[in-house]
């Protein structure tokens, strides 16, 4: 890339999802000049204050960074526009103003998670995990008023596998993310890149993806076999899919989280679970789940072999 088109560009973010796609920035031919995410937050048993993992990035190749409570703040919007960005890269972090966005000479655009318009909202990954989806991808695309409407810039496609978990399939989108933002910022920069409008006749009938709540990962085992399989691994690891399970010998109830799991066609005679070849066996609506990672509250995650080294399964029960 020759010198006049290498863009200065201000990078804002917050977790590791987004410390990925700036690292590959900073790779790049273009010039990072600063960047902006969240105060340091308390964290932990201890309650130390915790930098994001933007910021431990940012540090580590010695950036400018900005941390601002407010976005609309005067000092903020000063220090931003002293940095003399060609174009803000955004991704995970939060809603821009508009004094934000319109700043830079070459706009702001944003990296996410789904093949837009599908699944605008802030849990991508996992609603397409939970509804099922064969394939999903990433867009890169401008910001304007509203959130994840903008006109859209690129995208990458990815199939999905009917066993992936959420956690995996943020790892892959992760890096394809970052492939893609440093692909979006050569079109920028040669005047290549071409911007369209998204179908709000789609829109209208896609999917969302709102915020996920400890409520939403409840079970219930009375579903298909699809509907669960697909919670489980679209809530694994985090916030995770959970159950109430009664163990009738001792007369007691305890939660549980269900991290990994596979589907097995069979009719359940009732509510007790089983031991099973590659796991235990939760009963369905129309089948079993075979569930081969669990983490039993209070206790640490395991495999299904570990958990039935300690516990007879035939002793529990689903509610």
């Amino acid at each position: 890339m020759n010198e006049n088109k290498r863009l200065r560009i201000a990078f804002m973010g917050t977790p590791e999802f987004a410390a990925t796609i700036l690292d590959a920035i900073i790779k790049s031919e273009h010039e990072v000049v600063g960047v902006v995410t969240v105060a340091d937050k308390p964290a932990g048993r201890g309650q130390k204050l915790r930098e994001s993992e933007v910021k431990m990035l940012a540090l580590a190749n010695k950036l400018p960074i900005l941390q601002p409570e407010k976005l609309k703040d005067d000092s903020f919007l000063k220090d931003l526009a002293a940095w003399n960005a060609d174009i803000f890269v955004v991704v995970a972090f939060r809603m821009l103003p508009e004094v934000v966005w319109k700043m830079p000479r070459l706009g702001t655009f944003n990296l996410h998670a789904s093949l837009l318009p599908r699944y605008r909202g802030a849990a991508p990954i996992n609603w397409a995990l939970i509804n099922g989806e064969k394939e999903t991808g990433v867009t890169t695309f401008f910001i304007n008023e509203q959130i994840d409407t903008g006109n859209i810039l690129a995208q990458e496609k990815v199939s999905i596998d009917e066993n992936l978990i959420a956690g995996e399939l943020y790892n892959e989108l992760m890096h394809l993310g970052a492939e893609l933002t440093v692909k979006t910022l050569y079109r920028i920069a040669n005047g290549e890149a071409k911007s369209i409008p998204q179908d709000e006749d789609i829109a209208v009938l896609s999917p969302h993806a709102p915020k996920l709540f400890k409520t939403d990962g409840k079970i219930d085992w009375s579903d298909s076999i699809d509907k669960v399989h697909n919670k489980i691994r679209g809530l694994s690891p985090y916030p995770a899919a959970w159950c109430i399970l009664n163990n009738v010998v001792k007369n007691e109830q305890l939660s549980f989280k269900i991290l990994r799991s596979t589907k097995v066609v069979g009719t359940p005679l009732d509510k007790r679970l089983q031991k099973y070849k590659n796991g235990i066996l939760f009963p369905c609506s129309d089948g079993f789940i075979s569930v081969t990672e669990l983490q039993p509250e209070g206790k640490r995650k395991m495999n299904f072999k570990e958990f039935i080294a300690g516990n007879n399964p035939e002793e529990w029960e689903i509610i």
